[in-house]
């Protein structure tokens, strides 16, 4: 009796054919118009198409190379990209990865910042950011959630995420230091439980095979991405000219005290000194932007952050609003050269926060590639993703104060305010909406009542 021909294996394909820089270029373009989303929007799309579509990485490298952009400061998923440019193709491959990745989302929000700053006190601009504020609260509740689910698989990590929360809420201790103190526990815990930080930074499981990929676990580690103490000092040198030079011609044409220096100074220390992700950063340059240097108000910072959920690229990109708005508002060429004071001032505060991105993973990228698979690596991580869950939610918290007391708590309670946010989480929860899709009715809604004045 003849048994049924076996069906094809999945994953039984040849391994693709080698990426041309040409080819990836066009990638990498594409990808900076289409990346919406937020961070895991963008890994989403990034996992699609290189994982699963053109396989030109393997799930578990992919999954790797997350796990070590998750640890640093800055965006994650602009730092996936350039790691994965620069492993198939070298530092012009990782530039341009993460050049692209930056590049339209930093023109389409100088032209919206522009629109919203020269005609927000119109009635239509006013209507539009009533309804999107108290979306924009709901979204980085869902944002809180969303991690929450990948990354809180055991008791020990909630108690991790738990603490986080209470040590940024309560006690007002600062970012870098509870990253560390999570690192610390992660080390710690994976000696002493290894099983509960295996779960890979909350990402996703690392077993699920596309069929053989460009890059796959098996493949050995390219020439140009293996360790050198060489490679890390040129990289190093190479970045720090990259920093001082524009930072010192800031300083000598306008001195230190200006705008721009300052803008400079102040997003080069947000890019390092601050951890998780946009959610996490946006607290520390509110405190900056809008409590010490007053660049703009808290109610454009959020503002700022729903431009920046709409607009393609990294969500961090709202730094970008905040100095065209700083550079604006202050005149700083002059008061007939607003627009051009603004988009200089993106632009600079654009460079000095992302630049170190591009850095980490030329400078780290070789030692993370000896690591696959590594506990001692990958425990730390999981341990700070999960501390990552409990800042994002007080920054939930943050914004929920000021759309739904703008006033402060002495003042009346914004109810209309409140059932947008409620019908907002909504749709993003129950219905699992898009969350373009949720800020573009909030829009409208918020519009309609100001226009019945309501």
């Amino acid at each position: 009796m003849h048994k049924p021909a076996a069906l094809p294996v999945e994953g039984a394909e040849s391994r693709p054919s080698p990426v041309s820089f040409r080819e990836a270029f066009a990638f990498w373009l594409k990808l900076g118009f289409i990346s919406f989303g937020g961070p895991a929007g963008q890994i989403s799309i990034m996992h699609q198409e290189l994982v699963e579509n053109r396989r030109w990485i393997s799930e578990r490298r992919f999954l790797h190379a997350l796990n070590y952009c998750m640890v640093l400061p800055g965006p994650e998923a602009q730092q996936l990209a350039i790691y994965i440019g620069w492993l198939m193709h070298r530092t012009w491959g990782g530039i341009v990865a993460g050049a692209l990745f930056v590049l339209p989302s930093l023109l389409i929000l100088i032209v919206l910042s522009w629109v919203y700053i020269a005609f927000g006190n119109l009635p239509l601009v006013t209507g539009l950011f009533y309804g999107i504020k108290p979306a924009v609260t709901a979204i980085v509740l869902q944002a809180a959630h969303r991690i929450g689910a990948r990354a809180l698989k055991n008791n020990t990590l909630w108690a991790i995420a738990a603490a986080s929360f209470v040590a940024i809420f309560a006690l007002n201790l600062p970012f870098p230091a509870i990253v560390a103190a999570a690192a610390l526990i992660g080390a710690i815990g994976g000696r002493i439980a290894p099983d509960t930080f295996k779960v890979g930074g909350g990402h996703g499981k690392a077993d699920t095979s596309f069929g053989p990929a460009l890059i796959d676990d098996d493949t050995p580690t390219p020439v140009h991405a293996r360790f050198s103490w060489f490679g890390l000092l040129r990289i190093t040198v190479v970045g720090a000219l990259l920093w001082a030079i524009p930072m010192g011609l800031l300083t000598a044409i306008y001195g230190w005290e200006h705008a721009l220096t300052q803008m400079g100074w102040f997003f080069t220390k947000a890019a390092l000194l601050t951890f998780g992700g946009a959610y996490a950063v946006l607290p520390y340059v509110y405190q900056g932007a809008v409590g010490h240097y007053g660049w703009l108000t808290a109610s454009q910072m959020i503002d700022g952050l729903a431009l920046g959920e709409t607009t393609p690229g990294p969500l961090i990109m709202v730094v970008a609003f905040v100095g065209f708005v700083g550079g604006y508002v202050k005149a700083l060429f002059g008061p007939d050269s607003l627009f051009l004071a603004g988009a200089v001032a993106a632009s600079v505060v654009t460079w000095f926060t992302f630049l170190p991105s591009f850095l980490f993973i030329l400078a780290g990228g070789p030692l993370v590639e000896a690591t696959h698979g590594d506990l001692k690596f990958t425990a730390p991580l999981t341990a700070i993703t999960a501390a990552v869950v409990g800042v994002i939610l007080n920054l939930a918290l943050f914004f929920g104060y000021h759309v739904l007391w703008p006033q402060g708590f002495g003042a009346t309670f914004d109810w209309v305010s409140a059932l947008i946010a409620l019908a907002a989480a909504v749709a993003l929860f129950r219905f699992k909406r898009n969350v373009i899709h949720v800020i573009a009715a909030c829009a409208v809604v918020g519009l309609i009542l100001k226009t019945l004045g309501l």
